[in-house]
This record gives C-alpha cells, structure tokens and sequence, in this order.
C-alpha cells in the first residue's frame, strides 16, 4: 500500500459495507503497509442486497481517518464464481460522484392522446441518503431533466429520508427517443452541491408501459471519464468471498436424508459390507469444502443428540486405514475437521475460561521475550548514569523466565479445567482415549520406530500438523478454508510410516537431549498414542491456534503488536511440543529452545495427568451428553450500554443518560446496574418488534441502536443504546433479530431518526405512531459459534453438496 503520511508507514483497517451500511470494521494492524488480518466474518444478508464494499482505512488519532482505496464486488460478480471470488484486487480511488446510496420512490406516467401528450413525474419520498454534511445528513433536492428542460423540487434541510410529493410535467417529444433523467442532490450554501445519485428511464419504454411506479436504486454518474492512472498505485487487498444463495425448506423436507444419516451412525460399523454415506463423503469431498461439511455434520448431529455417536464413527474408519500412533489424526480427514469443529462450536466459553487471563497477562505486560539468538535485540539496562548493555546471555535468560512464567501459569489453568470441561467434550475425548488404546495396545512395547525425515523431505525442527510449520510465517498465509487461524495441513513432506523406513535403537549413552531429530522417543510408543490423540485436536487445533491469534477466537478485539505477536508465538509453540509428548527442542533448527526442556517435561507431565483426569471419569453418562446443552436461561449476549435520554416511559426510560449493563437471554433482555447486581428491570423478547441502527445525527454518534418494544398498557416504546464500536453494534443487532425473529408482531418499517420536539428527526414526519420512512433489516445478521441450531439449514447444505456429488457417488 502506498503511505498516507510522512512517518513511511500506515495503520491500516478495514470497513466492510453491505449495500454501504458499515457491518465490519477489522482490528487496526499497526504501522505497516502490508497489513495482515486473516479475519473471516459470515453474513446472513436481504435476498435483495447489491453489492459488497471494503473500504481499507488509515487510522488517525489526531483527526479523521484517512481513505486508502477501495475494493467493491457486485452480486453479478459473485453469481459469476459459485465456488467463490478469491484472489488479489487492486484499490480504486473512492470517487464522490459514485458513493452514492439509497432509494428514491416515483411515479412516472404518460398523459394526454396523440398531438398533446405529457410527459408527468410525481416525486414522493427517498430514504437511506447518502450523509453529505458534518452534521450527519443532507439538505436533498430532486432535479427532472427532460428533453433540454430541468426542473428542481424545494429543498428539505437535515434529512437522509425526504417527503416532497411534488409533481413535474414536461410536453412529450415525438419521437419519444429522449430520456427522463432523476437526480438527487445536496443543496450546500457554499461550495458546490453534491451528487446524491440519479434514475434514467427510456421514453420508449415509458410510452409503451403508460406508467411505472415504485422505488427505485440510485445509480452513480457514470457520464464522466474515469481516470485509471490511480488504479494499481493505491495497492491491493487479497479477499475471499463467496455468495451462498440458498432457500431452506422446512424441516420435514429433509428428515429422509436425517433419518438415513442417523441410523447409519447408530448402527456404527455393524453393518458389514454396507458402505457408509460417511465415508462416501470422506473419500469424495475435496480439501476446499471439507470443514464447511464438516460443521454442517457436526451441527446436524448435535441438533439429533447423536453427536457422540458420529465422532465415534469417524474414529474408527479413520483408525482403521493404515496409520502410525505419531500421526494420528494430522491430516485434514474429515475426521479432523469434524473434531476441530466440534471443539469450536461447544468450547468456546471453555477456551476463553482456560487461555483469557494468560493471554490478556501477555497483552498487558508487554515483556519482552526472545530465546532465538538470531532474533535477540539489545537493550540498555539500568538507572540514570548507569546505563549498562545487556548481554545476548542475559536477554535469552530472561525472556525464557517469562515464558517459562506464562507457559505455567497456562498449564496450571489447563490442568485445574478438567472438572469444568464440557461434558460433551469430555465424552467425544473419552471414546478417542478409548478406541485409539483398542487401535495401538499397550503391551506393543519395543524398538522405537520413527522416520528418517531427512529422507521424507521434512525440514529438521518443523512439527507435523503443527500450525508453525510455515517456518513462523503469519497465520493462514500458507492455508486457506479454514475459521481459525491454524493450518491444519500435514507438514512439508511428512507422510505415514512406509514399508522400508528405518527403524532405530537408541543407544543407552547417548543423552536424551543429543539423540538424531529423526528419532522420536515418545511419540513412537504406543503407550502414549492415546496421550497425543487427545493432544492433537486439544492443543494442536484448539488451545494453540487461540493462544497465536488470539484476536481470531475472539479473545482479544485487537491483534496483538509486533512483541506481543512474538511472545504469543513462543507460548503457543511451548503448548504444540507438551502436546506432541516430546521435547522437540533438539531438532537442529530449534536448539536454542534448550533451556525450555524442564519446563517442557515437567508440562508433559501435567498434560499427562491432565488428560487422565478429562477421560478417566467412570460415572454414568448422562442422557443430554449427546446433545448441545442450551438451557433457556444460557446468556447469549452481555455488556455495559450507554442509554440515552427520550421522551418515554417505563423502568428503562426513566433510568436514561447512564451506562447499564445488559443481558440478552433467550427469554428477555434485562438490565440492572453491573453483572452481578440485581436487575432492576427487563423486556421479554416477545415484546420486542424491532433491534435497528439510529442515524448519527440523532446523538452524534454512529454506534447507536434502537429497541422497539411494547411496554406497559399495550403503547410502543423505543429504548436507544449506544454501543462502543461498530463490531458491538452490530453483535448486538444481530443477537437481538436471532432471538427476535420470529415474533408474529415483528415491524417492516421504522423511523431511523428520534422523535422530539413533535416531529421525527429523520423524515420529519409529525405523527409519532405512524408508518416509519425505512425498512427494517431483521434478517441481516452475523454468524457467530454461539448461534442456536438449525438442523433444516444445515441438512439443506448437505444436501446442496450431494446433489453435486452425484457423479461420483454412483
């Protein structure tokens, strides 16, 4: 990217706008101008949407944020790439002239008979104007061109959501070959008015339907040059975005693709010489869509109560194909997947609960931790006068003090979780333990039985599966496809154990520490297959990936700055080599990672005794072990909202201007004066008809929303909230329509303005209970792991994807 300002760097973010409303804004990556976020959002849009808009952003704490360039991507563009639009885009220069928005609603007819026809255009309102002005909104006024004539509507001051009911007539010209022209503009005082975006209609297709009305988009000025020069000298965004138009029928409809699913997973591997469905999408499905079917299994199975029961399936058709106990489990089989997703989808608040206060530690103390010699930066120690240089010795003993201090305070929380652990976790975790000690048995104790690597084409000191095996490259650079950040794919070269490779005897004076990187001493016992199948979905795929990108698992809302990044890096390669059961430290390319060895065998230990205690529980199951646990009282959402102050009343009303902490359960939305103070009031999600955005010229701010709810007497109230940021806004938003949806009393239009004074701020419209001047926007929301379970949309999605297996299935 080229640099904004005369520091030679940038501080780049991403605003991402559907039909421009702002719907993501990434995390800031600090100076740099090749930024990377590896943020991967799924938007639930208004089958009516347009296009989709990433604008890349300088960040200024100074002034306002300057515009870099943007990238957009119409829906025609991506009906054009059903697998998805991916790939480098060069920014284009944001031009006024073409940021426009909204809909303007016309009545156009033609008059009269032959010789004295007229040309009529009733303007009626617009909505969802494009903000001009520093206040927020626009003065709009409505231009008709026709035939060499224009006439102009009165302007209306402060207002996106326009009322004029003007009309305009013009004598018809014959032949009727001229267009009709309908501009929208900005009326300023000073300077020059701005474009707000036009309608064109043929007069041939005007004469010949008589009459047309309705709303109709506002297009850009596309009449002018475009200048092309900028194109390519802004830089580019690599993106991936796909569009998934789908229509989910209801439940019944899929429940013979259910049923036959459910009893092929029930039944298990009984049915000798029955070839399972499974299996069929094991072996047919390629690497690009494996995890979208995988969760969309996951998911389906966890709505059944079956989910136990189709990861055991997997388990034992994967055990047994040809395998080796060191590589378990490391490939992207749709085992792997489907584990990886399930870790997701029911571990999240288990995560969070386990890495949250190491992880923020590491944010907050900023340490500087670096045990790579090559990497090692000297600094000056000491007070006044007394400045000393610190040694290389000095700088590696003390970062490895504090990574040794986080990675056992890590591995204490890990150890203490296991009473707290999901249960449906615990089960899958114990049928793995299980089938993987049938697999490998423990009496198969001899030679050490390894692989050359040199010889398999692995560079010495990489780890298998290991999310670092991109030689420390930053997360999903070399994988895509995937919702975290780690790189699940198999390392360079590493492959089964094949006959012909080298089996090796350790000789007993040789020191642990000094035997050949090709050796691996633990993973090679059986005995410990069990171990580091648990440890290769838990610490592998689930606790490491969290603890690199921890922005990406969403236990951080910005991504961690270039020393941070590093720390994070070092801990989560200290959780990898526990979990693999081996200090890897000897391998040639990590040697400097020595001093780390005690820790390292002390941390496997306690992994050790860890997992014995996640999968030793003899107690009976119980019925809801199988299914994902969702009692109605589960918190969906929580956070300190800032109320603002209206004309109203009722409990919320009356406690305005002051910042509540809020709680969105699936029975209301309560709120008191912190979390663990009593409420002081609730509203019961049926009576809620609307969770909507508010202009920002209503408060001054951009993050603020609306509820609509019915309140006390049967009268409609609207609480307004205001959040910090943009991304909680739109959690918010989007928590509140999933859980709202349904109502029957839901609204289609609102008022995004206030009512003061005795008028609405945005249309300035009088009459408080009346129709409101735009569309409510219920079903644009933001795919999170929390969302309930919807077993006809992901059986819809299976489906989808066997109907396009069909071929290879027969």
């Amino acid at each position: 990217m080229p640099c904004p300002s005369s520091s030679g760097s940038s501080d780049p973010y991403c605003i991402v706008k559907i039909d421009d409303e702002a719907i993501i804004r990434t995390a800031t990556v600090w100076k740099t101008l090749s930024p990377f976020w590896g943020e991967e959002y799924e938007v639930h849009l208004q089958p009516t949407f347009h296009s989709i808009s990433i604008y890349v952003m300088d960040e200024d704490a100074l002034s306002r944020d300057d515009v870099i360039g943007k990238v957009c991507i119409t829906r025609d563009m991506l009906a054009e790439h059903p697998k998805g639009y991916s790939g480098w885009v060069s920014l284009s220069e944001v031009d006024p002239d073409e940021e426009v928005q909204g809909e303007i609603h016309l009545r156009v007819e033609v008059l009269g008979s032959q010789g004295g026809r007229r040309l009529r255009c009733t303007v009626l309102e617009a909505r969802d104007l494009a903000r001009k002005d520093r206040n927020g909104a626009s003065d709009p006024f409505v231009r008709v061109r026709y035939n060499g004539k224009a006439q102009e509507s009165t302007v209306v001051k402060k207002s996106c959501y326009p009322r004029w009911n003007e009309t305009f007539e013009f004598e018809l010209a014959e032949p009727a070959g001229e267009k009709l022209c309908v501009e929208v503009w900005d009326w300023d005082l000073v300077g020059r008015n701005d474009f707000l975006g036009k309608v064109v209609f043929s007069g041939r297709g005007l004469e010949a339907a008589g009459q047309e009305e309705g709303w109709f988009r506002l297009r850009p000025d596309k009449s002018k040059p475009r200048e092309d020069e900028c194109r390519g000298s802004l830089g580019s965004l690599q993106l991936q975005v796909r569009l998934r138009d789908e229509t989910v029928l209801p439940t019944h409809c899929y429940q013979p693709l259910v049923q036959l699913l459910c009893q092929e997973v029930k039944l298990g591997c009984q049915q000798d010489g029955h070839v399972h469905l499974v299996t069929l999408l094991d072996e047919t499905t390629t690497a690009e869509c494996r995890q979208e079917v995988a969760i969309n299994l996951v998911k389906l199975f966890l709505g059944q109560g079956l989910v136990k029961e189709f990861l055991d399936l997997l388990f034992k058709l994967e055990l047994a194909k040809p395998c080796e106990p060191n590589t378990l489990f490391r490939s992207n089989s749709l085992a792997s997947k489907s584990m990886e997703s399930f870790l997701k989808v029911t571990g999240m608040p288990y995560l969070h609960a386990v890495l949250g206060p190491t992880i923020t530690r590491v944010f907050e103390e900023k340490k500087y931790v670096e045990m790579d010699p090559g990497k090692v930066e000297i600094k000056d120690v000491g007070c006044s006068g007394l400045h000393r240089v610190q040694t290389e010795g000095e700088v590696i003993e003390q970062g490895c003090q504090h990574l040794q201090s986080y990675m056992g305070e890590l591995l204490d929380a890990i150890v203490k979780s296991a009473p707290v652990c999901p249960p449906i976790i615990r089960a899958a975790f114990r049928q793995l333990f299980q089938r993987v000690g049938e697999r490998f048995p423990q009496h198969q104790v001899g030679l050490r039985r390894g692989m050359d690597r040199g010889q398999m084409g692995t560079p010495p000191g990489h780890m298998v599966g290991s999310p670092l095996g991109h030689g420390g490259s930053p997360p999903g650079a070399g994988c895509r496809g995937t919702a975290g950040p780690c790189c699940t794919q198999t390392g360079a070269g590493s492959q089964p154990h094949v006959p012909g490779a080298s089996m090796y005897a350790v000789p007993r004076d040789v020191p642990r520490w000094d035997r050949p990187s090709h050796v691996s001493p633990r993973l090679g016992r059986p005995q410990h297959a069990k171990f580091v199948a648990i440890t290769s979905f838990l610490c592998l795929r689930f606790f490491s990936p969290a603890i690199m990108t921890p922005k990406l698992f969403h236990l951080r809302e910005t991504h961690a700055d270039a020393r941070t990044s590093r720390t994070l890096l070092l801990l989560a390669k200290a959780i990898q080599m526990v979990g693999n059961m081996e200090p890897a430290a000897g391998r040639a390319k990590e040697a400097w990672l020595a001093p780390l060895l005690p820790a390292l065998q002390q941390g496997i230990a306690q992994m050790k005794d860890f997992i014995a205690r996640l999968v030793g529980t003899e107690e009976e199951e119980e019925e809801g072990e199988g299914r994902l646990l969702d009692p109605p009282t589960t918190v969906v959402k929580e956070g300190l909202l800032f109320v603002h102050k209206t004309q109203g009343k009722g409990p919320l009303l009356a406690a305005a201007a002051k910042k509540l902490h809020f709680c969105l359960t699936r029975e209301a939305l309560s709120f008191g004066k912190g979390p663990g103070a009593e409420h002081s009031g609730a509203i019961a999600l049926a009576d809620i008809l609307a969770a909507e955005k508010v202009e920002e010229k209503s408060f001054g701010s951009a993050h603020v929303m609306q509820v609509v709810y019915v309140g006390a007497g049967g009268r409609q109230e609207t609480a307004y909230l205001q959040c910090k940021c943009v991304n909680e806004l739109n959690q918010w938003l989007s928590a509140l329509r999933k859980v709202c949806g349904n109502n029957p009393g839901v609204l289609r239009a609102y008022h995004p303005g206030v009512y003061r004074g005795d008028k609405w701020s945005c249309c300035h419209q009088r009459e408080r209970t009346g129709l409101g001047c735009d569309r409510t926007r219920h079903g644009v929301t933001l795919q999170a792991w929390s969302d309930p379970l919807d077993p006809a949309a992901e059986a819809q999605r299976l489906f989808r994807h066997l109907q396009g297996l069909r071929g290879p299935l027969r």
